[in-house]
């Protein structure tokens, strides 16, 4: 597609009403690893940075427990209908003119990489879905094996199915009967449907076993635990003071840079950056604007951290090492620990400062300036 649209809106079908997974609630209200199927699955799209909204198609009986998400303004909520068909097209309806990702609520393990390679063969082919080849042997009976069925060719289909709204409304529209998925609706309708490479972990729940495998996959990617490294310099020139780590401390020199040249500060920000894969200070605060001349260094940080929090992750320990002959800084650390733990509100028993001698080696040992090297940990909440 030359013109492939850019809007992605996922159509999360969570309407259903299914008894086969057991339990009193229907399977997406459930809780598995903690919380509720449709909670996990919602996740996934909305973590996803090229979906642009949601649409959660649900039954009306269901309104409480929807408001009890407290869903974001990038979900539009929609009732579902008498059938499957009938959810998908109320979902079509709300949704943004563009790309539609239509979805099974059952499904709350899709990767990231499943819906990413989905947008991009929709964008090209203007409609793709995930499967997996079959593997086993097919046989056909039912108390008896009456005979076999050859394997080749054939696929296990998964979602999202990935579609150009108006194309795959229209199939909709005019199809008759009841279809399996809406790659059948789409066929029909005439449409090419590019099939990408789907995941064993993609799961559907259907039975009760499958709260157990699901459950399993999703306790190990709970936890997302990033690591970042910093490390900064900053040489000395005119001045009666230097800041570090957001301490004032006096010293016959001061530190030259763009901004205050805090290199603490400068440093675990750069820590933070690293664990986010976010680049670093020069990229978010050029020095070449003049806006950010003799700037104080917390704003850098704050802006890390606030990033770090709109990406889901808490910031869980900070252990920061500076490096000079001069100032003494063992007398500073408990002021600047506790500093830090108002920038990055996390425990102070969470913020280590330290510091060291190049025992007169290097430009640190004659004494020209700070070096500065920073840890961070962040997990993803």
């Amino acid at each position: 597609m030359s013109n492939a649209p850019h809007s992605v809106t996922a159509v999360i079908v969570a309407a259903g009403r299914g008894v086969r997974a057991g339990g009193d609630l229907p399977k997406q209200w459930q809780h598995v690893a903690g919380k509720p199927v449709i909670a996990w699955t919602l996740e996934r799209f909305l973590s996803h940075p090229q979906v642009t909204g949601i649409v959660l198609v649900t039954h009306p009986d269901d309104a409480a427990r929807v408001s009890a998400l407290n869903l974001p303004g990038t979900v539009i909520t929609t009732d579902g209908g008498e059938t499957r068909a009938a959810s998908v097209q109320n979902g079509l309806r709300a949704a943004q003119d563009g790309i539609v990702l239509i979805h099974d609520v059952a499904r709350p393990c899709v990767s990231d990489q499943i819906i990413t390679d989905v947008i991009a063969a929709t964008q090209n082919a203007g409609a793709a879905a995930p499967a997996l080849q079959v593997t086993d042997a097919l046989w056909q009976g039912d108390t008896y094996v009456t005979g076999t069925q050859d394997r080749a060719g054939l696929l296990r289909a998964q979602t999202p199915q990935g579609f150009v709204l108006a194309k795959i409304l229209k199939a909709h529209q005019q199809f008759q009967g009841v279809a399996a998925d809406d790659v059948e609706v789409a066929c029909t309708a005439g449409l090419d449907v590019k099939i990408v490479s789907g995941d064993e972990s993609n799961l559907k729940i259907t039975t009760p076993n499958d709260f157990v495998r699901a459950a399993k996959r999703l306790e190990t990617s709970i936890m997302d635990v990033r690591t970042g490294n910093g490390f900064d310099v900053h040489r000395f020139g005119e001045g009666a003071h230097v800041m570090l780590c957001g301490v004032s401390i006096p010293h016959d020199r001061g530190l030259q840079g763009h901004s205050d040249a805090d290199v603490g500060l400068h440093t675990i920000t750069d820590a933070i950056y690293g664990a986010l894969a976010e680049g670093d200070i020069g990229q978010h605060f050029p020095p070449s604007d003049p806006q950010w001349k003799g700037a104080e260094s917390h704003i850098f940080l704050t802006h890390a951290v606030e990033l770090a929090a709109t990406r889901g992750f808490a910031i869980t320990h900070v252990d920061c090492t500076l490096i000079c002959e001069f100032p003494k800084i063992g007398p500073h650390t408990s002021t600047m620990r506790a500093k830090l733990q108002e920038l990055l509100n996390i425990d102070v028993d969470r913020i280590s400062v330290k510091a060291t001698t190049s025992e007169r080696l290097g430009f640190t040992g004659r004494g020209e300036g700070i070096a500065c090297m920073a840890t961070a940990t962040l997990v993803k909440s």
